[in-house]
């Protein structure tokens, strides 16, 4: 059997008729809110209905969660192809309040990582199953922001998903800092209507904690960086969770951007790693810790992760839900 590759829920073939979207098909209780310019919206988001959401997630559910590239299936009868340029925007730098805790080692394929207080496993029911993704939480207006992948938000085209969770520095079962809900999905129009993966990009803000606590308070969080220069260095973190690995612990991978020649109308990169699906959302940090984009999709016949560019659409969509 074919190891799967794809992290962002499915496999991309050689060909481009064979070519699979990131997500499956899903319903959700909440709908996108509305824009002020209805052709050309900056951002689609839903509010989200957090009751019961971490009881929802047992540990029994949480291990039993399906990573991903399960959706593949679904995911085969629609094509995912960039239907806008990506523009790059003003080269923007947003510095944590707090330090960054990632972890410097140089893998080049994925090697096992400590846990990291602000990378988590994210959770979510998309028509009626439950589904893992990775995220981290970075520095925001409201202390309470995760990024993580499109199509961990949405199902691009479709409807946004539900009881949404985020468990920090999880590791072997271990929930340090407990269970974290959302009040508030966001991603890009892009995506959300068109399932276009040079945008697959999605941010939660989270409720506070049982205390009150906000996330960012207790767990840290990183900065975060937009319109750089591309072929930089980057290290990408993920609990992937298909074959050979078990969504666990916590991963990195580590190597220099280039581009995707297959495909190179998505303008995104890739970097030589092996992770598989449930770390879809894991961030991409640049050489200063900043968080520069998200573990997004590969493919069958290599060892290389792709991540969409972090361009003035997905700062758009930065700001609006880092000010929600």
């Amino acid at each position: 059997m074919t190891r799967t590759r794809s992290l962002a829920a499915s496999l991309l073939s050689l060909s481009a008729a064979a070519m699979l979207a990131l997500v499956g098909a899903g319903t959700a209780n909440a709908a996108p809110a509305p824009s002020e310019d209805k052709t050309a919206p900056v951002v689609a988001s839903a509010r989200v209905d957090s009751t019961g959401a971490a009881e929802y997630w047992t540990a029994d559910r949480m291990r039993a969660a399906i990573p991903g590239d399960a959706l593949a299936g679904a995911a085969s009868k629609r094509l995912a192809t960039p239907t806008e340029a990506v523009a790059k925007g003003t080269n923007t730098k947003v510095k944590p309040s707090t330090a960054s805790k990632t972890n410097s080692s140089s893998p080049k394929f994925a090697r096992e990582a400590p846990p990291v207080d602000h990378i988590g496993k994210v959770f979510f029911t998309m028509g009626g199953f439950n589904y893992v993704c990775s995220g981290n939480a970075v520095a925001s207006a409201n202390r309470s922001t995760v990024a993580t992948a499109g199509h961990c938000v949405s199902e691009g085209p479709g409807a946004f998903v539900t009881n949404f969770a985020f468990v920090p520095a999880y590791d072997n079962g271990k929930e340090p800092y407990g269970k974290w809900t959302a009040k508030a999905l966001y991603t890009t129009p892009q995506w959300q209507q068109k399932g276009d993966i040079a945008f697959d990009t999605g941010f939660a803000v989270m409720d506070p904690n049982a205390d009150g606590d906000l996330l960012t308070d207790v767990v840290g969080g990183s900065g975060v960086a937009f319109g750089v220069e591309r072929g930089l260095q980057y290290t990408a973190y993920g609990y992937p969770a298909s074959a050979p690995y078990n969504g666990e612990q916590l991963w990195s991978c580590q190597g220099t951007g280039s581009n995707d020649t297959k495909h190179p109308e998505f303008n995104t990169q890739g970097i030589p790693c092996t992770m598989t699906g449930g770390s879809s959302g894991g961030p991409w940090f640049l050489s200063s810790g900043l968080q520069n984009s998200i573990n997004s999709y590969g493919y069958n016949d290599g060892n290389v992760m792709y991540a969409p560019y972090w361009g003035e659409v997905i700062k758009a969509t930065y700001d609006i839900a880092q000010a929600a």
